[in-house]
């Protein structure tokens, strides 16, 4: 009898372990899933906004040159106002989802928007050397916090 009940309360107790160990590495297989999620979604959110910063550098670059050159720039400044709107996603999405780099975003954006009415094509080659510059920077900040 003694016998018996020691082997059901081993046999419990075997169970009740392995149970335990199973829950516990599902638990960690589930948080190393939302990781790497999160990681690729920051790496996409970045990406994103970089491929925004250089489509609204462009755009700010034909639209200014054409305003210094006294041209028509009504179709080139339409066009700086979608590729300005089209910033507002991926810099919430990198703001939102890796808040270390969000500062990095922001003077990338702020370097951006400020190629905006120079006085002279030197000036617009400067601003848009500073905000390539604090794009590359904001690249720099994302791989730092990605490769953590």
């Amino acid at each position: 009898m003694l016998t018996a009940l020691i082997a059901v309360l081993g046999t419990l107790s075997g169970s009740l372990l392995t149970g335990v160990i199973q829950h516990a590495s599902q638990r960690a297989a589930r948080r190393a899933d939302e990781a790497e999620r999160a990681l690729s979604e920051g790496l996409t959110a970045v990406a994103e906004l970089a491929a925004a910063l250089a489509d609204h550098r462009r755009a700010m670059w034909v639209r200014e040159d054409l305003r210094l050159r006294g041209e028509d720039w009504a179709e080139a400044r339409a066009e700086s106002h979608r590729t300005r709107s089209a910033i507002t996603v991926p810099l919430l999405r990198v703001q939102l989802l890796m808040p270390s780099v969000a500062a990095a975003a922001r003077a990338a954006v702020d370097a951006t928007y400020a190629m905006r009415r120079p006085s002279h094509e030197s000036e617009l080659a400067g601003c848009r050397d500073i905000a390539i510059q604090a794009t590359d920077a904001l690249v720099t900040a994302a791989g730092r916090y990605l490769a953590v």
